[in-house]
């Protein structure tokens, strides 16, 4: 055993003595200063998203923003900017108001038109069936149902046709495309100048004007859907040009004006002319297409009830096989179906609204170019490179398609022959 052990003992550091050594030092890494930072806990978190989304005003547009009460509770704001920011609060919320009431409008007519129209076909299929039934129980009951369902029809259409649904969903549409008009107006006025109080004033007074011109309530206040004459839409405020007519009085005649601030007398000759062919060609279209709609609108509006409210009356006479009074009720409550389809399914009433808002608007830029006419002083009008830029975007031509417009009218003229072309090329 002992043997045993030594023999084991001697093999061991023969082969140890034939190993070859390659063990690496590396030296320790100093220790560095610095900790990992621990999480956030749930607490901590949750309370920052509640701050991040009470800081946060998410809106579609760009009237509600940080900025805006950054402005509004800023000491160093001037008093006028901020007026101005807080009307484009109000100016923002009027803008989802009208949306949405458009909408709503919108589905009004819908769902009337398909509503009336389904009353008014099943009680003329009511008393179709009525005419070949016998007499008895199921006779009166057919004739009972077919004048109770002629009657709802008379007394709903009545009252669709009164408000004219499609007519209001284009008021509010308008209203809303105006009051985001204003409100790129105002924002322009902020970024590129210092607000004054006049600028407040007359944001205050267009606003005002647009609420009168197209009012959110159906009672008391609603527009007058039937009008003796056609009269084009005003949303601008009777003020507005007043005031610089006042300040500024006409410009003396045969006067040679110098060309300053972009104006010179060919811009004015030019101008001139343009309106010219707008109230010869433009503003008597639209009359002429606005008075069209308005009777055309009236006609339909009493044919409807009219023979909705016959077909009601022949219910009584149905039963009798083979005479004439069987097929009234019949006859008329599907001629009223088709002209309530026509006119609300057609929008006849939005297709009015829309010519008094094109009327208005040719109306609008005749007050403008006028009222920027007769102001004598040449530096406080508009730039006038800029104004005929503007008169040119907003008849959807170039400036050289203006000027050549203003030269074709100035040569008809003078040879006595009517202008063949409309000023507006967007309408």
């Amino acid at each position: 055993m002992a043997s045993l052990q030594l023999h084991t003992s001697s093999i061991l550091l023969s082969s140890s003595s034939n190993r070859v050594n390659a063990t690496i030092h590396v030296p320790k890494l100093p220790k560095l200063p610095f900790s990992v930072p621990k999480l956030p806990k749930r607490k901590l978190v949750q309370g920052l998203n509640k701050a991040t989304a009470t800081n946060s005003i998410p809106f579609e547009n760009k009237a509600i923003t940080t900025q805006i009460y950054e402005v509004l509770y800023n000491p160093k704001a001037s008093k006028s900017t901020a007026q101005l920011y807080a009307i484009l609060e109000s100016i923002a919320d009027r803008i989802e108001m009208h949306n949405n009431v458009a909408e709503q409008r919108n589905n009004w007519n819908a769902l009337l038109l398909s509503s009336i129209n389904m009353i008014t076909l099943t009680a003329s299929t009511i008393a179709g069936v009525a005419t070949a039934t016998a007499e008895g129980a199921p006779l009166s009951a057919l004739k009972m149902s077919s004048g109770l369902l002629f009657t709802a029809a008379t007394g709903l259409l009545v009252i669709m046709n009164k408000i004219q649904p499609s007519q209001l969903a284009e008021e509010q549409r308008k209203a809303t495309r105006l009051f985001k008009q204003l409100q790129t107006q105002i924002e322009t006025i902020i970024s590129l100048r210092d607000p004054t109080e006049e600028d407040v004033k007359d944001a205050m007074e267009k606003v005002l004007a647009l609420d009168k011109a197209y009012p959110l309530p159906l009672i008391g206040v609603m527009l007058e859907k039937f009008p003796a004459k056609f009269e084009p839409a005003v949303w601008w405020p009777a003020t507005q040009f007043q005031r610089k007519n006042r300040s500024h009085g006409r410009k003396p005649q045969n006067q040679k004006m110098e060309k300053r601030n972009g104006w010179s007398e060919d811009l004015e000759r030019e101008l001139r002319e343009v309106i010219e062919v707008v109230k010869s060609k433009d503003v008597e279209d639209y009359d002429r297409l606005g008075n069209l709609a308005l009777k055309i609108k009236k006609t339909l509006a009493i044919a409807g009830p009219l023979l909705t409210g016959i077909a009601a009356a022949g219910s009584a006479f149905l039963g009798n096989d083979g005479s004439l009074a069987a097929m009234v009720p019949v006859m008329a409550g599907s001629l009223a179906a088709v002209i309530n389809a026509f006119e609300h399914g057609g929008q006849v009433g939005m297709v009015f609204e829309m010519y008094r808002n094109c009327a208005g608007f040719f109306q609008l830029l005749e007050t403008e170019i006028t009222s920027t006419l007769e102001d004598e002083d040449l530096e406080t009008r508009e730039d006038g490179e800029l104004f005929e830029m503007k008169v040119a975007l907003k008849l959807g031509r170039s400036l050289s398609q203006l000027r050549e417009l203003a030269r074709k009218s100035e040569s008809y003229r003078v040879e006595g022959i009517p202008m063949d072309e409309f000023a507006s090329k967007l309408f």
